[in-house]
């Protein structure tokens, strides 16, 4: 008798996207805010602020890094690594602020270091030529969506996957930062599930990199603030 018994390629698929997702995989997501140290130390958010800031970020997310996840995640699929590179391109150029450029390809090269030793992804070490050889910037969800789609992991369960740990490093941060505790961490990830839901919905309904788009101006001009502050826990 040879193979596995039935689904056990899908379940190794959920297994191995576990392990990309999980916090304890040595992406760098735990060095971000996603800007939520910013907003704090010019006092502009408190606890009860928090849910509405975090609502913004994951809607941002839907029409930007989740909708290049799913772009990526196509792309690798059909083998058209001219697509996977212009969706990192432009995804790199809509990200105006130079902090969050700067740690979405330092994140997105973490884990194509990480990804040969962790998943043996072909789709990984070829996008890591095309970095190395400076071809584009690799940025995290780029990276992400090019491993998800070599482990098999559907389109949908991978924005899925990906858009609910963005949201539980940003419930993350507000607690090392000490403005909530782990039961309001909770809460927060329980009232913002809906957002993500929309936003993995928003980001599949993608369907050529001209459609990635972001609108955050506060944030921007917030992320400009953060990277000149005198003293940072998080790089963004």
């Amino acid at each position: 008798m040879t193979g596995g018994p039935p689904g056990s390629a899908g379940l190794e698929a959920l297994l191995a996207q576990f392990q990309l997702t999980d916090s304890g995989f040595p992406s760098g997501l735990y060095t971000l805010s996603h800007g939520l140290e910013g907003f704090t130390q010019l006092g502009l958010v408190g606890p009860e602020d928090l849910r509405d800031l975090v609502v913004d970020l994951v809607r941002a997310m839907g029409t930007a890094d989740a909708a290049a996840l799913v772009l990526a995640h196509r792309a690798v699929t059909a083998g058209d690594y001219d697509r996977l590179v212009e969706t990192d391109r432009r995804l790199h150029a809509i990200k105006l602020n130079r902090e969050q450029r700067t740690a979405s390809a330092r994140t997105g090269r973490q884990v194509l270091a990480t990804a040969g030793p962790a998943f043996g992804s072909a789709p990984a070490e070829r996008l890591a030529r095309l970095v190395d050889d400076r071809v584009t910037p690799g940025n995290h969800a780029v990276v992400v969506g090019a491993v998800h789609a070599g482990l098999g992991v559907p389109a949908r369960d991978a924005v899925a996957g990906d858009l609910f740990a963005f949201a539980a490093s940003c419930a993350a941060a507000p607690v090392r930062l000490g403005r909530i505790d782990f039961r309001a961490a909770q809460a927060l990830l329980r009232d913002v599930r809906p957002e993500l839901a929309r936003a993995a919905r928003t980001a599949l309904a993608a369907r050529d990199p001209r459609d990635l788009h972001a609108w955050t101006p506060v944030a921007d001009a917030v992320a400009a603030g953060h990277e000149r502050a005198p003293a940072r826990l998080f790089i963004t």
